[in-house]
């Protein structure tokens, strides 16, 4: 910063260069998160079925939220007896679509 309190032409360029580094570096940790969770949520064989607190767990929310979710269609589950299961592909559909 200059002596009056404002930025050279210099600060700002770098200021600007350093956001757009970290943006990239953010937009890039995103990709990978999502392959990840895709990769693990893949079935291998038969699709795998998750408790609401492992369906909550592996999209970092709580249960209260993942119920919400799926209240409002945006989760698919299903019911066995009295257990609600989340399918691992409904995980990578919420986090395809940005939720």
């Amino acid at each position: 910063m200059t002596a009056g309190g404002t930025r050279s032409v210099l600060d700002l360029r770098t200021h600007t260069a350093t956001e757009d580094a970290i943006r990239d570096a953010v937009e890039q940790l995103v990709v990978a998160i999502r392959e990840a969770v895709r990769a693990e949520a893949a079935p291998a064989g038969p699709e795998r079925l998750l408790s609401v607190d492992q369906a909550a767990a592996a999209l970092g929310i709580g249960r209260s939220r993942l119920y919400g979710e799926i209240t409002s269609g945006r989760v698919r589950s299903l019911t066995v007896g009295r257990r609600r299961l989340v399918p691992s592909s409904a995980i990578a559909e919420l986090i395809d679509a940005g939720h």
